[in-house]
């Protein structure tokens, strides 16, 4: 090997080295702030959908005795949780059947390292059912008095 020829090793790393990095940091940090976000949008779609499984038709409590969800009640509230959960988050549809409600959200999301895509959108979907029961779990039963 001649003396000259040692350096042009540095010279191809030195080119093709960021070539291969600098795409695949950028990836690695665009990913993590996807699904970071992802992650933030499927928490404030359930609480939502939680939100508006609560939101109870009373008239129809009263009359038929039937428990069953106000829809308009339930899209307010689940707009409310929403907004105070994820304030970057579009409301899709909000919709209930009976004591279940469904509640989609979209959010886009502008990547920090735009290389194939300057923005991402992210869709959470979340059910929530009213149930009648305990109002606490069963887990705080008392103890029976034989015990003491």
């Amino acid at each position: 090997m001649k003396l000259r020829e040692k350096g042009q090793v540095l010279a191809f790393f030195a080119v093709a080295l960021p070539l291969v990095l600098l795409p695949a940091a950028a990836y690695a940090i665009d990913s993590v702030t996807v699904s970071g976000r992802a992650a933030g949008l499927q928490a404030a779609t359930a609480q939502a959908a939680e939100a508006a499984a609560q939101q109870i038709d009373v008239a129809s409590l009263r009359s038929r005795e039937t428990l069953e969800l106000d829809p308009a009640a339930a899209q307010t509230a689940a707009l409310q949780e929403l907004a105070a959960d994820d304030p970057r988050a579009v409301l899709d549809q909000v919709s209930v059947a009976g004591v279940t409600a469904t509640v989609v959200t979209v959010e886009h999301v502008d990547l920090p390292l735009p290389l194939l895509a300057r923005t991402i959108t992210l869709r959470a979907r979340s059910i929530a059912r009213l149930v009648p029961g305990y109002e606490r779990p069963s887990s705080v039963l008392p103890l029976p008095t034989s015990t003491f």
